[in-house]
């Protein structure tokens, strides 16, 4: 069986899709994958890693703003789309897949659009309990619509063709063990703080953690490793200067771009302090790791707020809202749950009876359903 998956943009739309498509590699060995991404996304860096070969396209995102610079940014934009559906056509053709399964970003339209109207099966995760763009834009040409929540079916035109699986996470998230990990990470015994704003990274709340940063060193009291996310890297490393901390100097505070061993820090930390999107949420589930969730304020209809509130409920997070923090305050709350070894058991068990086991064995399912229906 041949198989393309398409995403791109953000680690939340491209490690969904690696944790199925390594889950069709263990359960048909023959199958061939291959993944279809932007040509300056994130999944340049994540895809090869994992092994898988990667096609991209040029792709750029639309802009809402109809300034004269949006609306020049968004002609472009179309520009681009029409070569890129033409390229997809020639990759889908010539690597001949049974299905196309999209988890995701601009970068997923063309090659589900195009193998839509080319009759292939053709299948769109949405992570989050609102759908985005690209998923909009595909909903009633895809066969099936596969989403995390199941509030969200009423957010589609046609619920037959909608299935509720969860959003997959890899299976390190779920089986690596803490004592092994802080052992392979050479960690000691203070207690361990990860944090990030996701593969691209916020501003705002990095200046809030270059503060958070300085009271750690101050104190003494954690180990912390924060990743900046992309566009944070290109600046915060010399902001964190400015504001009087020689990182090397404290080698228990690690600062850098990426995280790319997720699963084992997320298994050693104490602490996460992150926002809450659904392929976070689903993350910090599985791992059961407490967390400090802090919703970014600029997502449609607010569905990170929507989704923290829901771990919230069940005391598997602490939801901060980005306006009513800076740094100190963040930093205080981090202490005060840190200084508490049972609520951070409490948060634990929490985590780990929301989190969705199979939700790549449910899409895998969905992949085997479409093609036996297609004849494969």
């Amino acid at each position: 069986m041949n198989i393309i998956f398409t995403c791109g943009g953000t680690g939340g739309h491209i490690n969904p899709a690696i944790a199925v498509a390594k889950l069709c590699q263990e359960r048909m060995p023959g199958c061939r994958i291959l993944f279809m991404g932007a040509e300056d996304g994130m999944e340049n860096k994540l895809v090869p890693r994992e092994g898988f070969p990667l096609e991209t396209l040029k792709i750029s995102n639309y802009q809402r703003k109809l300034t004269p610079a949006g609306i020049w940014h968004n002609v472009t934009t179309l520009v681009h789309m029409a070569g890129s559906m033409q390229k997809a056509k020639k990759i889908i053709r010539d690597f001949q897949p049974d299905i196309i399964v999209g988890t995701g970003g601009y970068a997923s339209y063309p090659a589900l659009k195009m193998g839509a109207k080319l009759g292939i099966p053709t299948a769109v995760h949405e992570s989050n309990a609102v759908p985005g763009l690209t998923t909009r834009m595909v909903a009633k040409s895809v066969d099936r619509i596969m989403v995390s929540f199941e509030d969200s079916r009423s957010q589609y035109a046609a619920p037959s063709r909608v299935i509720v699986t969860g959003t997959p996470v890899r299976s390190e998230f779920l089986y690596t063990q803490r004592a092994e990990a802080r052992k392979a990470l050479g960690l000691s015994e203070k207690p361990l703080i990860v944090s990030c704003w996701g593969s691209l990274g916020a501003r705002e709340m990095n200046k809030k953690i270059a503060r958070f940063l300085v009271r750690e060193a101050h104190d003494g009291l954690f180990q912390h490793v924060h990743a900046t996310g992309s566009y944070g890297w290109r600046w915060m490393p010399d902001y964190v200067k400015e504001q009087g901390l020689d990182l090397s100097q404290y080698p228990e505070l690690d600062m850098r771009e990426y995280i790319y061993n997720m699963p084992q820090l997320m298994a050693a930390a104490d602490l996460v302090i992150c926002r809450a999107g659904a392929a976070t949420i689903s993350e910090v589930c599985a791992s059961g790791t407490p967390c400090v969730m802090v919703p970014s304020p600029n997502v449609t209809d607010n569905h990170q707020e929507k989704n923290a509130r829901v771990l919230e409920r069940h005391g598997a997070a602490v939801v901060v809202r980005e306006a009513d923090c800076d740094g100190d305050s963040l930093y205080e709350t981090a202490r005060q749950l840190l200084r508490d070894p049972e609520k951070l058991r409490a948060m634990r068990a929490a985590a780990r009876n929301m989190a969705v086991v199979d939700a790549a064995e449910q899409i895998y399912g969905v992949i085997r359903q479409l093609t036996i229906d297609n004849g494969q």
